[in-house]
């Protein structure tokens, strides 16, 4: 199955450079590159890519707010976002999860983690630098354990689904809880599913922000 790809940037070489390097994978294709935000989500709706790669500085609107508009918590039918930008900034980063994105990805990172960063969006496994999702969720966060009605799950989580919850709010990918946890994907769906997260970039926020990564 191809994973159909659209890139959002305002400098073509940035555009020129990505496709290159996402059109010479077997199973990445590039449906659509758009200089502009407003191009970004109309180009987005209309052709429904798999992943969407947005920068943050676009004219006509920016990639956080093309992320809002695309993935945010009133979408009833969300894409799949990564952000990709030159600017590591916790503010960014912060508004861009909040907004939806399931990635967040430094422009510097290398062929590689860009390559990785799609797929693991498609999959739903969805990559962040780990150490920007530590500091972030920690900085952004409530330090005390939360007690609103919104963050308590439907059903206590299972000791196996607590282990995995923390597992990815430190940043590890499934392969590496892999290593100390088995059947990591469905313990992962059913902790989502309890506590109303959308990706496990939801799955840490709540972590951190109810206490359960002091525990």
């Amino acid at each position: 199955m191809t994973i159909r790809v659209l890139i959002a940037d305002d400098q073509e070489m940035v555009r020129m450079g990505f496709r290159m390097i996402l059109d010479a994978q077997p199973d990445i294709e590039v449906v659509a590159d758009v200089a502009d935000g407003v191009e970004a989500v109309r180009k987005a709706r209309e052709l429904r890519p798999d992943v969407c790669l947005l920068d943050i500085r676009m004219p006509g609107l920016d990639g956080l707010e093309v992320t809002r508009q695309l993935a945010g918590p009133e979408v009833s039918d969300p894409l799949r976002v990564v952000v990709v930008t030159t600017f590591d900034l916790d503010e960014y980063v912060h508004t861009a999860l909040q907004n939806g994105a399931s990635g967040f990805l430094l422009k510097d990172a290398g062929a590689s983690l860009l390559i990785e960063a799609v797929r693991a969006a498609e999959r739903g496994d969805a990559l962040v630098s780990p150490q920007i999702t530590v500091r972030l969720l920690q900085h952004f966060n409530k330090p005390a354990r939360s007690t609103a009605a919104e963050d308590q799950p439907s059903e206590p989580l299972t000791p196996r689904e607590t282990d995995v919850v923390r597992a990815v709010a430190r940043g590890l990918t499934n392969t590496e809880i892999g290593s100390e946890l088995s059947t990591v994907k469905t313990h992962l769906a059913s902790a989502q599913a309890k506590i109303g997260a959308r990706n496990r970039v939801e799955v840490a926020a709540w972590a951190w922000r109810t206490g359960l990564m002091a525990d």
